[in-house]
């Protein structure tokens, strides 16, 4: 498989916080992937008195201000007391969080949020911030799961579905290099789907499970190509959830790398997230970092 595609940049991290533990914990998180990227963090606080300032008086106003610069200033402390060499700014913003990351998330930006915030329920879903901001982001974004007391386990896990997932594996492949971690590629593909008729077509299926495995093949050669020293270690798996092998599997990695494709016409929250992409959201074991993929309009499943 020829591409151009080259290292990705990760450039400056970017998270939200909202005062909900949650939060705090995507920020020391998203700290530690700033320390390992050699990048700043930059911590931001949506307040949305814009939006609310025909509803809020002044003195509302300016304790919400007051407020938000208290919560951005502790968690600043928190994180420098953590990695007391990273360079840490904070921003308050008028609008709302979503915006507020969108915006600052930019062109370069890796966005981090929290798995749920201060208006969630306490459950596995995840929050209505997060969600938005995953399913509208034009740059990668973690969502920050399962790291209350996990251990590391030196993996970092792509789900592959197909060649448009290279730029994905090559993410994948760039975390794995700055945690000293294995990679693992995750090929999971639905015999329902890729047959549509399974009665009239399981004299074909050794067939479809062979191009499958050619998919993840090329896929591979090409990150081994570009990071020579990574282990790296490929896997196929037929099952008709896609999702529930790829949560099952987030059970032994420290980050989940997935594409971004875009559900076009689905309503909810996250609308424009494949059915795939948004029930690992929710139920992922692990931080699940999500890139966005050209031209995923298309209306890809995962």
């Amino acid at each position: 498989m020829e591409s151009t595609i080259r290292t990705p940049d990760t450039s400056s991290v970017i998270v939200g916080v909202d005062g909900s533990q949650p939060a705090r914990d995507a920020a020391l998180w998203a700290a530690g992937e700033a320390v390992r990227r050699g990048r700043p963090l930059h911590i931001v606080h949506g307040a949305d008195t814009d939006g609310r300032a025909l509803y809020l008086s002044s003195e509302s106003v300016e304790k919400i201000r007051a407020a938000g610069r208290e919560l951005l200033d502790d968690t600043a402390k928190a994180v420098t007391a953590e990695y007391p060499g990273l360079c840490v700014t904070t921003e308050f913003s008028r609008t709302d969080a979503v915006t507020t990351l969108h915006r600052t998330g930019g062109l370069h930006g890796t966005i981090v949020v929290g798995s749920r915030g201060l208006g969630g329920f306490h459950s596995l879903m995840l929050g209505s911030v997060g969600l938005k901001t995953a399913a509208g982001a034009r740059t990668p974004v973690i969502v920050v799961r399962g790291v209350e007391e996990a251990e590391e386990r030196g993996t970092v896990l792509a789900a592959v579905r197909d060649e448009d997932d290279l730029l994905c594996a090559l993410y994948a492949a760039q975390e794995a290099g700055l945690r000293k971690a294995s990679l693992q590629l995750l090929h999971v593909w639905n015999m329902i789907q890729s047959t549509g008729d399974v009665v009239s077509m399981l004299d074909d299926v050794d067939g479809i499970a062979g191009q499958h495995v050619e998919a993840l093949n090329a896929v591979t050669e090409a990150v081994r190509d570009e990071f020579p020293d990574l282990p790296v270690r490929a896997d196929a798996e037929k099952s008709t959830s896609v999702s529930g092998v790829l949560v099952e599997a987030s059970l032994h990695a420290d980050l989940l790398v997935m594409g971004g494709r875009r559900a076009p016409a689905t309503l909810g929250l996250g609308r424009n997230l494949g059915r795939a992409t948004h029930s690992v959201l929710h139920h992922a074991h692990c931080p699940v970092l999500l890139i966005p993929r050209a031209g995923s309009g298309s209306g890809g499943r995962t």
